[in-house]
């Protein structure tokens, strides 16, 4: 089966209405840097960046500085939704290259001779610094939010504080590319990619007022392998209002996978899957199922005909595939930081099982709050216990859930990047 809808999500219903926090000494004017206008809500790093900036947006002057988005219609969509919060957006009307294609290739080979990682070179222009320093010399700004390492490149020489959010360790998923790849060509270039974003990481964060990790997993990684020593933590959060159990009957036969399905860690996670895990699950569970619930998935996947695989892409909710399915499978050998999907269907009293690196960077158990496999080759053995004890996997569901409600809602997170926030323009006063 394939859908293809536009989520929504409940950021889109927050009140614009200002609200200033008690210990809140004055409203500050932040520029955020970002590839894209993170709307609407369709991959993980857009619900973080949106469940913090909009709740930010009501107590501060808020400036978001990026490039189009490639979809015109999306496009239209999130200005809106960043004017209806009341942040203003300076555009540049030059979307980031598509990774596909002859040109990708050929931008891929011109890399070789970049002191600049790929994923640095290609979102970087002319024209998103000439906005930047526009702003830098027409306006006082307290602090320069950079929303993903990358782009910190594009505030090289501009005066003042700034804050790199790291999403991810990105030198760790290179070199997890790295291990996995096969191909010698490949994994040549791959090495290259992976020691090339070691040293841009390490300059561009030494240079920050701070580094916010999204994990304590993370952040000693930027401490004690970059040497970065300004790093604070903001975990990843739920929306705890939305994501909510409801009385749907659970089909524990249905494995789920939730992720954007153009992020090469996902696709590696699927590949895997569909590959060595299902198959080995359906030869002892016949009846059992694969949800494949994503953003964009590439051709070859929205084509899938597999018995017992379903695709669903950029599905409008998905809360009811949360709510029906057995257990979420978090199959990734490759990725950083933590994973917002392990969060929300704890929040949904949905199962998990993941392996070591698909649950990594969150404060939750194995074994007390989902059930966690070191390596790829041992998830499908879970799986299938999971399949057979249904009445296990709530319980643990149910401790993930009441773990997931005490430590990861995003008010309390938005505060504490606030506190960060007054931290750097305090830092800058000295």
């Amino acid at each position: 089966m394939h859908d293809t809808l536009t989520q929504t999500h409940p950021t889109e219903l927050r009140s614009s209405a200002p609200r200033q926090s008690d210990d809140s000494p004055r409203r500050l004017n932040v520029v955020l840097i970002d590839e894209e206008l993170p709307y609407p809500l369709l991959s993980g790093k857009r619900l973080r960046t949106m469940g913090l900036v909009s709740r930010l947006a009501e107590r501060h002057r808020l400036t978001y500085v990026c490039h189009r988005n490639s979809d015109p219609a999306e496009a239209r969509q999130a200005e809106r939704h960043f004017a209806d919060l009341g942040i203003r957006t300076v555009v540049v009307d030059r979307p980031v290259p598509p990774k596909s294609g002859a040109w990708f290739y050929a931008r891929l080979a011109m890399n070789l001779i970049s002191s600049l990682p790929y994923s640095v070179a290609s979102h970087t222009s002319p024209a998103l610094n000439a906005a930047i320093r526009h702003i830098a010399a027409t306006e006082p700004v307290d602090l320069w939010h950079v929303e993903w390492t990358p782009y910190a490149e594009a505030l090289r020489g501009v005066p003042g504080q700034r804050l790199v959010m790291a999403h991810n360790v990105e030198s760790v998923i290179w070199q997890r590319y790295y291990e996995t790849e096969s191909n010698p060509l490949k994994r040549w270039y791959i090495a290259r990619q992976w020691h090339k974003m070691r040293r841009f990481e390490r300059q561009k964060l030494r240079e920050a007022t701070l580094t916010v990790a999204v994990s304590e997993v993370d952040a000693n990684r930027f401490r004690d392998e970059l040497d970065v020593p300004c790093v604070d933590v903001v975990d990843n959060g739920v929306d705890t209002a939305f994501f909510t159990p409801d009385e749907t009957p659970r089909r524990p036969e249905v494995l789920l996978f939730v992720g954007s399905l153009e992020w090469r860690p996902n696709l590696d996670g699927v590949r895997q899957m569909l590959d060595r895990v299902f198959p080995a699950v359906r030869a002892q569970v016949p009846n059992a199922e694969l949800w494949l619930v994503g953003r964009n998935p590439p051709s070859w996947l929205r084509d899938l005909n597999v018995p017992g695989v379903k695709v669903h892409a950029t599905v409008p909710d998905v809360r009811p595939f949360l709510r029906q399915a057995g257990q979420l499978v978090v199959p990734l050998r490759v990725g950083g930081g933590s994973r917002l999907k392990i969060l929300e269907a704890l929040a949904c009293g949905t199962p998990v099982v993941s392996t070591r690196v698909g649950a990594e960077g969150l404060h939750l158990e194995p074994g007390r709050h989902l059930v966690r496999v070191e390596e790829i080759e041992h998830l499908s053995d879970a799986l299938v216990e999971a399949i057979r004890q249904p009445d296990s996997m709530r319980l643990l569901a149910e401790a993930g859930r009441r773990e997931v409600l005490r430590r990861y809602d995003w008010e309390s997170l938005a505060d504490r990047l606030e506190r960060l926030w007054f931290g750097c323009v305090r830092e800058e006063a000295v």
